[in-house]
């Protein structure tokens, strides 16, 4: 510690002396200036992620009147960096990864209606986000929706929001989060591949975006969200989910199964075989989402601090544990393990430990990796076949299921010691009774992606219709509804 004061005081000293000329502007004379120790701990709070704000706060916890310190209001560009890149990679993740996955598990004939989805809902979630959708997730307003301040982005520059993160830019804040509220809606058609028009995906999408996705994404993770039991000492319901166990997964795969369910079975199914046309564009597709989901998980901390550490690790451990589990379970039962049980362990032990990255150690993540790996192969090949629903790239056994359980082993796994953040507010609950907050906050996301589902369904089903012909659907919506062919053999 000897050796670096020094470093870091000098760190500060050149620091103040770039920002003195922009900090006196406009500023009277006599304004009090940091002191050293003042502007020490301002680089402190940078390395730690944590608040710079309080570097300036004396003896009676304010800062004297007109004291300012260019720490305070200004992006990390370590941290904004890290951002910027867990943005891209959550893009990469729909972007080849989610499309491509599901891609190589469709037939043939219907292989660029996937891509086609994927990039439509590109589209139109960013421009909805654009225009109200990031205002009414995280601006203030209600429990349950934020207002408009932010419609348009106005406001929403190179400044940190400090109610989110106090060293990255509320621009690159708002990217972040737009890539989750892409691959939501995208996970949603793994259920409905092969039978849905396109133009009725993109007025399910449009619909649902406002009927589920941002009033749970607002409860979950606006700052007084009524589910943000980390944040938001007024929640009703304290629950907590680092990375999207409801916001992401449980949204989308309980919507999926409303869907699938609206719409009924493909043409043949269960009557003629439907294999993946390629396993191979599959298998590239869900590594490509294994390593976007290092921005998934690790960017949720909202920097580059020990938090994403440990984000990181969970996450390979969750992931690799899932994915043995899954091919373990169908060697015991066929004596043979599939690569589509390699890949669909992988995302299974992803999907559960993305609630928990953040808060749980090293035994946790493989203990959500087992639960990871068996609960949703247990939905896949049980659950699906004595029901008989046509989940057709198994969204619902996936994502429903293993954010339902992600979310309650989050409540039981949880260690303050691993995320001090959670003393703040559930220091009380946590390794006691945090899972039942969970499950009060599984009972409302649920509630709310079945109902909005079903609305959003119904409408779009009545305005434009939900599924294409029985002639279309057989020559397969490359062509019926795209034009074009995937492959020309």
């Amino acid at each position: 510690m000897k050796a670096v004061l020094p470093a870091l005081t000098l760190a500060a000293a050149l620091w103040l002396a770039a920002a003195r000329p922009a900090l006196a502007q406009g500023a009277p004379s006599a304004a009090p200036t940091p002191t050293l120790e003042q502007r020490v701990a301002g680089l402190e709070a940078y390395v730690a992620n944590s608040d710079p704000g309080r570097a300036l706060a004396g003896a009676n916890g304010a800062a004297p009147a007109g004291l300012t310190m260019a720490t305070v209001g200004v992006p990390g560009p370590g941290h904004n960096g890290w951002m910027m890149t867990a943005a891209a990679l959550v893009l990469f993740m729909t972007l080849p990864g989610l499309a491509l996955s599901y891609g190589g598990l469709v037939r043939r004939k219907n292989v660029l209606s996937v891509l086609a989805q994927c990039f439509g809902i590109a589209g139109l979630v960013t421009i909805l986000w654009w225009a109200v959708g990031y205002s009414l997730v995280f601006a203030p307003g209600r429990p349950w929706l934020g207002d408009l301040r932010y419609a348009m982005l106005r406001h929403v520059g190179a400044a940190p929001n400090g109610a989110y993160a106090f060293w990255v830019s509320q621009s690159v804040f708002s990217m972040f989060e737009l890539m989750f509220a892409i691959i939501t809606p995208a996970i949603i058609i793994g259920a409905t591949a092969e039978r849905m028009r396109f133009a009725a995906v993109l007025g399910f999408v449009g619909l649902w975006m406002f009927l589920v996705f941002f009033p749970i994404m607002h409860m979950v993770w606006g700052e007084d969200g009524a589910m943000n039991g980390l944040n938001n000492a007024r929640a009703v319901i304290k629950s907590v989910d680092f990375a999207g166990g409801m916001v992401v997964h449980m949204t989308s795969g309980w919507s999926s199964l409303v869907l699938c369910m609206m719409l009924g079975r493909r043409e043949g199914y269960g009557r003629e075989k439907m294999p993946p046309h390629s396993m191979v564009l599959c298998m590239t597709g869900t590594a490509m989402l294994w390593v976007g989901w290092y921005g998934f998980n690790a960017g949720s901390a909202l920097g580059a601090d020990g938090i994403a550490a440990n984000a990181f690790l969970t996450t390979t451990l969750a992931a690799a544990v899932g994915s043995s589990a899954w091919a373990a379970a169908e060697w015991m039962q066929s004596g043979k393990s599939s690569v589509l049980g390699f890949c669909s362990g992988a995302i299974g032990g992803l999907v559960v430990v993305a609630p928990a990255c953040g808060y749980v150690d090293a035994t946790g993540a493989i203990v959500i990796g087992l639960a990871g790996g068996i609960l949703p192969y247990f939905a896949v090949v049980k659950l699906k076949a004595a029901l008989g629903y046509d989940d057709a790239l198994d969204a619902f056994g996936v994502h429903a299921i293993g954010g339902v359980a992600g979310v309650l082993l989050t409540g039981i796994l949880a260690r303050v010691e691993v995320n001090p953040r959670l003393g703040a507010h559930l220091g009380g609950i946590v390794g006691r009774t945090l899972w039942i907050e969970q499950i009060k906050g599984i009972a409302v996301t649920m509630a709310i992606a079945i109902a909005g589902s079903f609305i959003a369904g119904f409408i779009v089903r009545i305005l434009i219709g939900l599924r294409p012909t029985q002639d279309l659907e057989a020559l397969g919506l490359d062509l019926s509804e795209h034009g074009e062919e995937g492959y020309i053999l």
